[in-house]
Order: structure tokens, then C-alpha cells, then sequence
């Protein structure tokens, strides 16, 4: 996720130059901002920002360069004021992803050693019996009403299902999950209002009172469970299940939407799908490239670091634009084009250096179960409409997705 979200910011952020305007409010961008980065990177590898407040690597190898490179780090900012914003404060204090060495060090190997317990081979089984049974709902929906949201039916349910399980929390607290994800992500976005920063900040504190409620209860089979008996802090524990939520939640609902919606409107990759299911990993991969569901990560120098030739001053953030990366040239062939047999395929999609995703094996899982159902239960699924697309920057997905047979 993006840090910074403390700090107010403009309600339009451009930044200019002799032939690219880069305006992250602008529908016409939003829709599909890549011909943009690729004017952008014709210009060079690194640009300033002046409306984001930051500089931002546009290529592949700068991008990498600001994930990997130790003098950039995520050094978190409080949003202020600091009593307006206690729980969401404390979310990303006690978070992995806003924590550099030694915290870092110490809170990655527990996660990590909690994951490589076999949380991911558990709930493999479950994760495909899940998406099954939901693209079967979806298919009535279909049948009943002619059409149906591939978002609602699937691509929400699915993830926030098996977070639920992985946490060790009721399934049917799934939905309550999610309204509060989705309140919270928002103060990653720029130019924010003051009633959403708001809602964010009570969204947090409910998930804060939901998440100490949950660890209060007997230990069993879960990551929380595991957690607690590794010895994370009571706020650690907050944050790391808020982590996951956020980060699996999020990231899998986009490339689901996102991910279908090239499918079906890359109609000979559908076809390739549904005819070699040997094409499903390398597939899986493509799609978190072709439409980056995280747009944006940010690192904030800890001393003087220049990237591809541009200088960044201690103290200052510079940001991955992490879809611009995924559209480069110099790394992709045919980097516009939907090709579900890619490889190798360097997508920075989780990331890369020592935030490397710790869920990206459960993200790949519940992705490649979605396409298995959608594909042999639904091979003849096709786009009711063109979908509506969220007005937000950094995370990047659809409102609906309805499609129909």
C-alpha cells in the first residue's frame, strides 16, 4: 500500500511536461493510464510529481531499483492530528509492511514462519471447493436474470472468505470485513475528503475492537493462533491481520476483475485458457501484469539515494508506479499485449526486496482457482457491459463486473 496517507493532499495532482500531462482525477486517465506512462517513460526513467508531492519511477529497472535500494525504506508518517487518528495510526505502526529492520526482521520471520507452517496447503482445498461453489451461484444468478456481477458473486466473496479462514474468523463475517477494507484503503488515495478520512478512521477502530475480540479466544489451527503463540504483541496481532486483509483482499478482488475483464475482452486468451489448462500459471502471472491492481508503493529515503541518475535527498519519497513498470518495453515484449503464455515474466506485482508480498503464494492459489471454475464451469462467459470503473489511482479495479453466457 502507499504510505504517506497521513498528509492532506490536493484534490487534482498533474505533473507537466513538454508533451504529457499525467492528471490522476481525469476519467480519460483512470480508465487507462498506460499510454501515459509510456509517454512518460519516453521522457526518462524518473519524473517529479509536483501534485502527488513526490517523484516517481516510471521504468522497470528504476521501479525495481526503489523496491530493492536499503537507503529507501517505508517509514511510516502518522496521519494527523494524531487524536483524529488513533486506530489508524496504530494499524500501520505495528505493520510489516510499514516497518524497516531490525522491527522488520523480527515481524517478517514470525509471519513467514506462521505461512511456512502449511496455512497455504490447508486451505488449498478449500479455496477451490469455495470458487466452485460460487461460480455455480453466479451461474444461477445468470440463468435467472440473463446477467450477473462477476465482482459480487466471485471475485469479493472469494478472498475475504478465505482470509476469514486463515484468521481463524467466521466466513460470515466475510462482508463486514470487506466494508471495512474498503473504507480504510481509501486513505492510500490522493486528494481524499475529510469524511472519508473519517470513515477510514472509524472503519480502523472497528477492525481494531473485531481483531482483539478474535485473539482473546482459544488457540486452534489458524494464523492468528500461531501468531499469538510466536509471541506478537496484542497490536501486532491487529496489525497483521489488518494487513492481510487490506493487501490479500484488495489485491485478489483487482486482479480478478481487472484480470477477467482482459480475458473476456482479449477474447483469443479466453480461448487459449479453455483449450491448454498448462497455460493457467504462467496466465496467473500475466494478469497481475497486464492491469497492476497497486499502481503506486512509496519509500521515503533514510539518506541521500539516486535512481537512475535522479537525485532523492534523505527524507524525501519517491514512488514505483508499479504499472508503468509492468508496461515496459525493455522487459516485455509486446508489453500492450494480453499473452497468457508469457515467460519469463518479471512483473513487480508483489513486489520485490524485503517487502516482498508474504501472501503472494495464497494470492496466486485463489486466482488460479477463480479461472479454474470461471473457465471449465463458464466457458462460454462473455461481458454483459463495459464495467465501471472505481475513481481511485493507487488501487486499481472495477465497481461491478457483470457479465453473461
Amino acid at each position: 500500500m502507499s504510505g504517506g496517507a497521513g498528509e492532506n493532499r490536493p484534490e487534482r495532482s498533474r505533473v507537466l511536461y513538454a508533451r504529457v500531462v499525467f492528471d490522476t482525477a481525469d476519467p480519460v486517465f483512470l480508465a487507462d493510464p498506460y499510454p501515459a506512462y509510456a509517454a512518460l517513460r519516453a521522457e526518462g526513467e524518473v519524473h517529479r510529481h509536483e501534485g502527488l508531492g513526490i517523484a516517481v519511477a516510471v521504468s522497470h529497472a528504476a521501479s525495481a531499483a526503489v523496491l530493492r535500494h536499503r537507503g529507501l525504506g517505508r517509514i511510516w508518517s502518522d496521519a494527523t492530528p494524531l487524536e483524529r487518528f488513533t486506530s489508524f495510526n496504530l494499524l500501520h505502526r505495528n505493520s510489516l509492511l510499514e516497518n524497516e529492520p531490525p522491527a522488520h526482521t523480527r515481524l517478517r520471520r514470525l509471519i513467514a514462519g506462521a505461512f511456512g507452517r502449511g496455512h497455504v496447503q490447508r486451505l488449498r482445498p478449500m479455496v477451490a471447493e469455495l470458487a466452485e461453489g460460487m461460480v455455480d451461484e453466479l451461474a444461477g444468478k445468470i440463468a435467472a436474470d440473463g446477467e450477473a456481477d462477476l465482482l459480487e458473486h466471485l471475485a469479493q466473496p472469494l478472498p475475504i472468505s478465505v482470509i476469514a479462514e486463515l484468521l481463524g474468523a467466521p466466513v460470515a463475517d466475510g462482508r463486514q470485513l470487506v466494508v471495512l477494507s474498503n473504507a480504510i484503503v481509501k486513505m492510500y488515495e490522493y486528494g481524499l475528503p475529510e469524511a472519508e478520512r473519517d470513515d477510514a478512521e472509524r472503519a480502523a477502530g472497528e477492525f481494531v475492537a473485531y481483531v482483539r475480540d478474535l485473539a482473546a479466544g482459544p488457540l486452534g489451527d489458524d494464523l492468528i493462533s500461531d501468531l499469538r503463540r510466536d509471541g506478537l504483541s496484542a497490536d501486532e496481532l491487529v496489525a497483521t491481520a489488518v494487513l492481510l486483509l487490506m493487501a490479500g483482499h484488495e489485491a485478489t478482488v483487482n486482479v480478478l476483475g481487472n484480470g477477467v475483464y482482459a480475458l473476456l475482452k482479449h477474447r483469443d486468451q479466453w480461448e487459449r485458457l479453455l483449450g491448454d489448462a498448462e497455460l493457467l500459471d504462467t496466465g496467473v502471472e500475466e494478469l497481475i501484469r497486464f492491469d497492476a491492481p497497486l499502481q503506486l508503493f512509496e519509500r521515503t529515503a533514510t539518506t541521500d539515494v539516486e535512481i537512475a541518475g535522479y537525485s532523492i535527498a534523505k527524507g524525501e519519497r519517491i514512488g514505483a508506479l508499479l504499472g508503468a513498470a509492468a508496461r515496459d518495453p525493455k522487459v516485455f515484449d509486446d508489453p500492450d499485449t494480453l499473452d497468457i503464455g508469457r515467460t519469463p515474466n518479471a512483473h513487480l506485482g508483489f513486489g520485490m526486496g524485503i517487502h516482498y508480498c508474504v501472501g503472494a503464494p495464497l494470492a496466486r492459489v485463489e486466482i488460479a482457482a477463480a479461472l479454474t471454475a470461471l473457465t471449465t464451469r463458464l466457458p462460454g462467459l462473455r461481458l454483459a457491459a463495459e464495467p465501471r470503473r472505481r475513481a481511485e489511482f493507487v488501487i486499481r479495479g472495477f465497481q461491478e463486473l457483470r457479465v453473461a453466457l
